[in-house]
């Protein structure tokens, strides 16, 4: 059974007084959901587990003291719920002696203290990025408690929604660099919009690739929308605002514009949003997405965009367009990749690779009447009014009353079609395909019916794609030249490890505990329904490897994005087999 050890037992919602993200004041509801992903982050990383009285004891300074946490849910698939932090000296249990509230910049200094990592520099710098993460988070909570949902496209309202972040990651809400009234503008989680900063690059500097019947200078100049206002002989390329900013004082970028070789437009246009990601905007009413570089760090990396991604966004439209889509969607017509048919950027001497000009122009595909989630904003909690409801909560309340079912028995029946409607075809992909998605749930997308059902998906992320090897003779008779430019082919067992992460723990686990930890349904229930899917349909119908690892390896190898940060790793640089701490965990599925 999951195990509720205090508090609130499986099945119920929490409520205002049971759980310290709710608290009134947005500055405390910050510090704990920091302390908790913290908390959770150091428990998966290093094994931790809860004494038998259902308190979390993390020995710190050499053992003389601890950092304590009551547990109040210990979730089998790892989204713990904890209460407030505190430290105390040893043995101060059973004494008079009270153990002190805890910050969250105190706990990171001290879990990073108790590991060998953390040199040169980079525990300082991750102290610096939770403290900066905890910051906005509490300016994004008091923003949503007091300011209405502006009534954008739904996928924009949605893509919006991850108020809290990344539940496995120490700082998820991080953008140092970002200045508050910069990142009023710049976050999805404020409702942010701005004019994009372009530039007029001279046609001989012009890099871009296209597979749509227009090419990617026309769809920058159309988005630009002023025709007039481009020199002779010169393409339209957009740049996020801040970007503009950060490529002045680059020295080639610099050169560049003295030359005249790149003309400095200005802001201009429409108004564009961030999406969850940030750097990804929309235009309500446009049929392109950008996928901007932005320099900064968020959560793992510093966001601007590598050329082998560019090319790889467009190789992989070309190899569904080759015939692998029509296989695809004869056997799962509801889902499918939001393309990256489209990129721009220019070549120049002196620019490195990432240049922090080049965009990814991205195809928009939903309309006002789609209902559409990233799986991570769907199950993020919403610390706003007097209950933590997630929108995945309020769906399958809807359900229950409609049906007039038990919440638990429509959670378990909505799980069953979400496998079915988006796990089945990921990995139909990979095992028909030779194609292993980095599926974790903010790069997939559900689409629920009017009722609130699972009945598709998309993937999107033209980083995330890893070319079996031992595929490399199937993908090539459909697409000649794969991978030649865009670095995608790995051994079989980075994808397994890859794969098994981003799809088993991150995405399938991690949804199993958030159904749990809200009080929606028993994680060993759906655990149950996870492995007659394994064993059944996703064995038989998609030759996929990783049916069989979840079922019957005791341990899968995780990624530590604690671990990760103290090691100051940039997930982007890189051979793809060290770009991350991995550790190893007990596999929760094989356990039965």
């Amino acid at each position: 059974m999951s195990t509720a050890l205090t508090g609130t037992p499986p099945g119920t919602p929490y409520r205002s007084g049971a759980d310290p993200l709710l608290h009134p004041d947005p500055a405390v509801a910050a510090e704990h959901a920091a302390t908790e992903n913290l908390l959770r982050c150091w428990a998966r990383e290093t094994g931790a587990v809860p004494d038998r009285d259902g308190v979390l004891r993390v020995p710190v300074l050499g053992g003389h003291a601890h950092v304590t946490a009551p547990v109040r849910y210990w979730s089998p698939c790892g989204w713990h719920r904890f209460g407030p932090v505190t430290l105390g000296p040893h043995g101060v249990r059973g004494t008079d002696r009270q153990p002190a509230p805890v910050d969250a910049v105190t706990v990171t200094a001290l879990l990073g203290a108790t590991t060998a990592r953390g040199e040169g520099g980079h525990l300082t710098a991750l102290v610096a990025q939770v403290a900066d993460s905890v910051v906005r988070t509490a300016g994004i909570l008091a923003y949503r408690r007091t300011t209405a949902d502006p009534g954008h496209l739904p996928f924009l309202s949605a893509e919006q929604s991850l108020l809290l972040g990344h539940p496995q990651h120490p700082a998820p809400k991080g953008r140092d660099g970002l200045a508050p009234a910069q990142s009023a503008a710049y976050s999805p989680e404020t409702h942010g919009a701005f004019r994009l900063h372009w530039y007029a690059v001279d046609r001989d500097l012009l890099a871009s690739d296209s597979a749509e019947r227009t090419t990617a200078e026309q769809i920058t100049a159309d988005l630009l929308g002023d025709p007039a206002a481009l020199p002779p002989g010169t393409a339209a390329l957009p740049v996020h605002p801040w970007q503009a900013g950060d490529l002045a004082v680059r020295p080639a970028v610099r050169a560049l514009l003295e030359q005249g070789a790149l003309h400095d437009l200005g802001v201009r246009g429409e108004p564009w949003h961030p999406t969850s990601s940030v750097r990804t905007v929309l235009r309500p009413g446009s049929p392109w997405m950008l996928k901007l570089s932005l320099g900064l760090r968020i959560t793992n990396s510093r966001r601007e965009n590598l050329r082998k991604e560019l090319h790889r966004g467009l190789e992989v439209h070309r190899l569904l367009e080759a015939g692998l889509a029509a296989d695809w969607r004869a056997a799962h017509p509801g889902f499918d990749i939001v393309r990256d048919p489209a990129w721009i950027g220019l070549d120049a001497p002196g620019l490195s690779d990432p240049s922090g000009l080049d965009t990814v122009l991205r195809r928009q595909p939903f309309g006002p009447d789609d209902r559409v989630h990233c799986v991570a904003g769907l199950v993020a909690e919403q610390p706003l009014g007097d209950a933590l409801d997630s929108a995945l909560a309020g769906a399958l309340r809807g359900l229950a009353a409609r049906t007039a079912q038990p919440l638990a028995t429509v959670a378990v029946e909505w799980f069953r079609r979400y496998l079915d409607a988006v796990v089945l075809p990921v990995l139909w992909l990979d095992g028909r395909g030779g194609v292993a998605l980095e599926a974790h749930q903010q790069n997939t997308l559900v689409t629920l019916d009017t009722d609130g059902w699972p009945t598709g998906g998309r993937y999107r992320d033209n980083q995330g794609y890893y070319f079996r090897r031992s595929k490399a003779d199937e993908l090539s008779a459909r697409l000649p030249g794969i991978g030649d430019v865009s670095d995608t082919f790995v051994p079989d067992e980075v994808a397994d490890e890859r794969f098994g992460y981003y799809l088993g723990i991150n995405h399938l686990l991690g949804l199993i505990g958030a159904f749990g930890s809200q009080g929606l349904a028993d994680e060993e229930r759906l655990l149950t329904v996870l492995r007659r899917f394994l064993a059944g349909p996703a064995a038989t119908a998609t030759r996929s490897g990783l049916p069989a690892r979840l079922l019957d390896a005791p341990t899968l190898r995780c990624k530590a994005n604690l671990l990760t940060r103290l090691d100051g790793l940039d997930e982007l640089v890189g051979p793809v087999a060290t770009q991350s701490v991995y550790v190893t965990l007990p596999n929760p599925v094989a356990a039965a």
